[in-house]
């Protein structure tokens, strides 16, 4: 059975595919604006295709066709960025990025929260500037950056990531790379932003500037002059915040730990085994001041 001139097992395979590819597409965007332009985008592109099977519609076909072409130009200018990333993304063959699937190693846990919220806290304390690029997706290697730094592969640790941004050391004005619970590279060298070049300092357009190319990785900054708190993801800037702040959107951004769900569990069990404690001795209590004769 052939439907318009191609074969149904081949019409099968080119729905599925399409569908596939929608789903994809569908999956990885997340403001409700950019979805609503999408979803238009497309409608118009199934237009232009139904329109196309019918010879006897030339002048409906050109029109469909030419407001396809002005809105895919339209696209390109406004997602530049996103265009761009999805080819860097192909040409170096990170597929397990595009589909959501971040490794193993990629994962960060509630450890990883507690020794970035601790270092930030106390290197803004000391007025210690600082920048700490987590990667929670992006897969992030040494040719995404201007500069990749120096190879440390340490376990995470707030200890290490003060020493690595004090003053009197030759790595503390670049950043360093988290992936995880371990720290890659220090020292590592970010292109920068070109929006709001006039307001903030280089920390700040390199924050920016590595959320804007890369939409799975976060940047924690400290001002050297200030001491602030600010956190960058997707090419926004939240700032100043405070430690506790920065916790939240940490557990915001990193998501639920494997690891803070047993520790849950132990917790409550702890609480319900000390009121179960505490109500059997309540009850105890009660038993032994009914038993007791009264005084004459």
């Amino acid at each position: 059975m052939n439907l318009w001139g191609v074969p149904l097992d081949l019409r099968l395979l080119d729905v599925v595919f399409a569908s596939a590819l929608g789903v994809l597409l569908f999956s990885r965007v997340n403001e409700r604006r950019t979805l609503w332009l999408l979803r238009g985008y497309l409608f118009l592109v199934a237009l232009a295709w139904f329109v196309q099977r019918w010879d006897k519609l030339p002048l409906t076909s050109q029109l469909v066709d030419a407001m396809v072409l002005a809105c895919s130009l339209s696209l390109a200018i406004l997602w530049q960025g996103e265009l761009r990333r999805l080819m860097e993304l192909l040409g170096t063959g990170r597929l397990a990025v595009l589909l959501g699937n971040p490794r193993n190693e990629l994962r960060a846990t509630a450890s990883t929260v507690a020794h970035l919220t601790e270092a930030a806290g106390r290197l803004s304390q000391s007025r210690r500037g600082a920048l700490v690029v987590v990667d929670i997706g992006s897969d992030l290697r040494p040719e995404d950056f201007l500069n990749s730094g120096v190879l440390i592969d340490a376990q995470l640790s707030s200890e290490l990531l003060l020493n690595l941004f004090a003053s009197d050391t030759p790595l503390h004005d670049g950043a360093v790379l988290v992936k995880g619970n371990r720290i890659i590279s220090a020292g590592v060298i970010l292109p920068l932003s070109r929006q709001g070049i006039g307001r903030y300092g280089t920390r700040h357009l390199a924050a920016l500037g590595i959320t804007e190319r890369f939409d799975r990785c976060i940047c924690v900054v400290v001002s050297e002059e200030t001491g602030t708190l600010s956190l960058a993801n997707q090419g926004r800037l939240e700032r100043p915040i405070t430690s506790s702040r920065l916790q939240d959107l940490l557990k915001d951004l990193i998501g639920a730990s494997p690891g803070a769900a047993p520790a849950k569990a132990a917790s409550n069990s702890a609480k319900s085994s000390a009121s179960a404690v505490v109500a059997q001795s309540s009850s105890r209590l009660s038993v032994s001041s009914s038993s007791e004769e009264p005084l004459p």
